[in-house]
């Protein structure tokens, strides 16, 4: 069907979907998934802060890694720590990482948090193949880092 004739247009000022100046409402069903999505959108924003400030090093088990970590003690001093990866702990910020290494013939357990600015440095220095995630195992066998 084809209309001849005047059509009449709308002013341009004059739009069909009113203009508010108020933000989307967002509904709050329950608070507390609510507030455990922002704390995870906090934490996804401070984790790539700290990297874009030094840099890291993807660190799994069964790598041995060096690191250079700074003691607090009368003074700040570097020490240098090396080890072998033997669990990860990934939780945000709160990442940490469990290494193992021989001081004195004696196997010691470190536990460092991963964006922690008292490590100033960390090196992998080799990757061994392993097929599990926890490396605990290696409490009772440590000649890994003999060979070094």
């Amino acid at each position: 069907m084809i209309t001849t004739g005047n059509s009449t247009k709308l002013p341009s000022t004059v739009s069909s979907v009113p203009t508010t100046d108020a933000a989307p409402k967002i509904k709050f069903k329950r608070l507390d998934k609510t507030a455990r999505h922002i704390m995870q959108i906090l934490d996804k924003e401070s984790v790539q802060e700290v990297k874009a400030q030094k840099e890291m090093p993807d660190i799994r088990p069964g790598y041995i890694v060096q690191l250079k970590v700074e003691v607090p003690e009368n003074k700040r001093r570097v020490s240098i720590v090396k080890g072998i990866v033997i669990a990860r702990r990934n939780a945000g910020l709160n990442t940490t990482f469990r290494l193992r290494r021989l001081v004195a013939g004696v196997g010691v357990e470190s536990l460092f948090p991963l964006y922690s600015p008292n490590i100033k440095e960390i090196r992998v220095l080799d990757k061994k193949k392993v097929r599990r995630a926890k490396l605990y195992y290696l409490r009772d066998k440590m000649n890994a880092l003999k060979k070094q």
